[in-house]
């Protein structure tokens, strides 16, 4: 299995960057896991801002030169795993914008003029790990569970992808955030799944 790992956090210093690590970490160990790239949106100054004019229009994105690196990374994985805050209930404006130029018509999807398309990344897995600094709970009783439902149905599953795995882990600012336990969870999900 090839993995692709997908770090959306500009501080290498954080939470987040931990979780990174357990990933990778429980990765290497795992029998099943061939290779594992890493993608650090940040550090490798992704641009996510969209840009459509006559020269550069949105139903060529996926011919778009500039992200061909990131597409075969997609083709690539089998697993796709993404490790991001939750600000604002959602996850961060720079990896909504690698969502919206990298799962684009004819690469992730393509119209078959029905009321759904037909999802072109079929057979990947995906596992989201999120942190936030309110309660777990929030996004399901304030939000009504956008994120995931977003994340979930809005994305994986128009473009054919069936199992996605999430970790949303709340309270991750406050001494009582059972950090290190979380940490090891990932390890060991990583190491055997």
């Amino acid at each position: 299995m090839n993995v692709l790992v997908i770090f959306t956090h500009p501080n290498h210093e954080s939470l987040n960057y931990a979780f990174l690590e357990q990933v990778l970490r429980g990765s290497r160990e795992n029998k099943n896991v061939t290779e594992i790239q890493v993608l650090d949106l940040y550090k490798e100054g992704f641009d996510p801002v969209l840009v459509f004019h006559e020269q550069k229009r949105r139903r060529d994105m996926q011919y778009d030169p500039n992200l061909a690196k990131y597409r075969e990374q997609l083709t690539w994985a089998d697993r796709i795993v993404m490790i991001y805050p939750i600000w604002w209930g959602r996850p961060p404006a720079m990896l909504l914008g690698y969502i919206d130029q990298m799962f684009a018509a004819g690469f992730a999807y393509q119209n078959k003029g029905g009321w759904f398309p037909e999802g072109l990344l079929k057979g990947k897995s995906v596992v989201c790990i999120s942190t936030m600094m309110g309660p777990a709970r929030y996004p399901l009783l304030w939000l009504r569970n956008a994120h995931q439902v977003l994340m979930r149905k809005a994305l994986f599953q128009y473009v054919g992808i069936r199992r996605v795995k999430f970790f949303e882990f709340g309270s991750m600012e406050s001494p009582r955030g059972r950090q290190k336990e979380k940490l090891e969870r990932i390890y060991r999900y990583c190491k055997t799944v």
